[in-house]
């Protein structure tokens, strides 16, 4: 028989993995996978799969080191020395305000189709940014892990109602499973960049992912062990994966060959897949579609908004000095992330606003960033993970341990490949 204490501890430890999953089901899923359904078919679902399973090791890390040490892994970073603090706070920094924006926009365009356009998605953006940035801000940690369970649980429901009903509309036979090799040409690498920098999600969400399991622990009182964190972690991440699928799948159902173009706007992006969902699926599904997609923008969005703050804040605080162990305070918000909330709204913003017109140049941009940086990203996770402060029983096997440095290869390869075709 299962320990009771065990099973409280598993959930109590659970909420980071569900807010690693309201990050990663946004714009990698609802945009980039769905285009890569539409646009391919299921040709690249096995760069979709590849992409899940190369970055678990890295992702994993994030959690595990905050379990066995008691602090986040910016104390890593610091441990490693100024250099990988600044080397992150540039990454940070140059990968933000893009991030933000891109997710933004694409929450707005929905609102937009599902509210109407009585206002402008600039306006919406706006809007969207200071309702997110309240709840992360004056809600706090509490406040943050309760709404986005709820979005989170919904759209999970909704998208697996989806593809279930979707299904039935594809021709097995004629799925084409992988791309010819005439296929691979210029704009196919240039996406597939884009696809794997989001897919599932940035890595700068290990990071975040580390801040919140030790806000979870500072809001419930409990320490979670290694395996509990995992637990939770392997819940959202596999998760995350699945629903990756469902949106491919959904993209090639009922968008793959109709011969419909992919629209440029936020807006006309947002209504064009519903009302294909709806023409597929029939009309009773519109609100469904509408109210699953903006449930994954809103989860995102509420986040990205909080990770980014909340990771900048505890930079600043690893410049100063070291992370206590048996600090706290990570549930709460400080005037440090204020100040860094206003300046990821307000630059966000500035970037949006330039490209109103553009969601995929937008969303592409932001997600090649965030492919480029992942090699070094994860390749200092790998640092820490292994690194004298972690007690040696809970750092990986050895097994995992060859598991990142082929993931870390692999990321770095790509992105080389990516570089020298875009500039050789």
């Amino acid at each position: 028989m299962s320990d009771p204490r065990s099973r409280g501890g598993l959930l109590k430890a659970l909420g980071p993995g569900v807010m690693f999953a309201g990050t990663a089901v946004g714009v990698s899923h609802l945009v980039q996978s769905t285009r890569a359904g539409a646009v391919y078919g299921f040709a690249l679902i096995g760069l979709v799969i590849a992409a899940n399973v190369l970055k678990y090791p890295a992702f994993a890390f994030g959690p595990r080191y905050a379990a066995a040490t008691g602090t986040s892994l910016l104390e890593a970073y610091r441990r490693q020395g100024r250099w990988a603090l600044v080397l992150y706070g540039l990454l940070t920094v140059g990968t933000m305000f893009t991030v933000q924006a891109a997710v933004t926009i694409v929450t707005a365009g929905l609102a937009v189709a599902l509210f109407g356009k009585g206002v402008s998605v600039l306006v919406y953006a706006g809007l969207i940014t200071i309702l997110a940035g309240a709840i992360a801000g004056f809600g706090q940690f509490k406040v943050l892990d309760r709404v986005v369970k709820v979005i989170v649980v919904t759209l999970t429901i909704a998208t697996l109602v989806a593809t279930a009903l979707a299904l039935p509309k594809i021709d097995w036979g004629a799925a084409q499973w992988a791309l010819p090799r005439e296929g691979w040409d210029p704009k196919t690498i240039i996406f597939c960049a884009a696809l794997v920098g989001w897919m599932p999600t940035a890595f700068d969400i290990s990071v975040w992912h580390s801040l919140w399991t030790l806000a979870r622990r500072d809001e419930t009182g409990h320490t979670p062990s290694v395996r509990e964190v995992l637990f939770d972690f392997n819940v959202g991440y596999i998760g995350t994966a699945i629903l990756a699928l469902c949106y491919v799948t959904l993209g090639a159902a009922v968008m793959h060959g109709s011969g419909a173009t992919l629209a440029e706007s936020a807006g006309a992006f947002a209504q064009q897949v519903i009302d294909l969902y709806t023409e597929n699926l029939g009309a009773w599904s519109r609100p469904v579609i509408a109210v699953c997609a903006f449930g994954v923008m809103c989860s995102t969005v509420l986040t990205v908004i909080d990770g980014f703050p909340r990771a900048l804040a505890g930079l600043y605080g690893r410049f100063r000095g070291p992370e206590r162990a048996d600090a706290r305070q990570h549930d709460r918000v400080s005037r440090e992330y204020w100040v860094f909330l206003v300046i990821l709204g307000a630059g966000s913003m500035l970037v949006l606003a330039q490209f109103l017109g553009s969601l995929k140049g937008l969303v592409d941009l932001a997600t090649i960033l965030s492919f480029l940086t992942a090699p070094m990203l994860a390749w200092l996770n790998h640092r820490a993970i292994h690194s004298d402060e972690v007690p040696t029983q809970h750092r990986p096997s050895r097994g995992m341990t060859i598991f990142s440095w082929v993931s870390i290869v692999s990321l770095s390869a790509f992105a080389a490949y990516f570089l020298a075709l875009r500039f050789g």
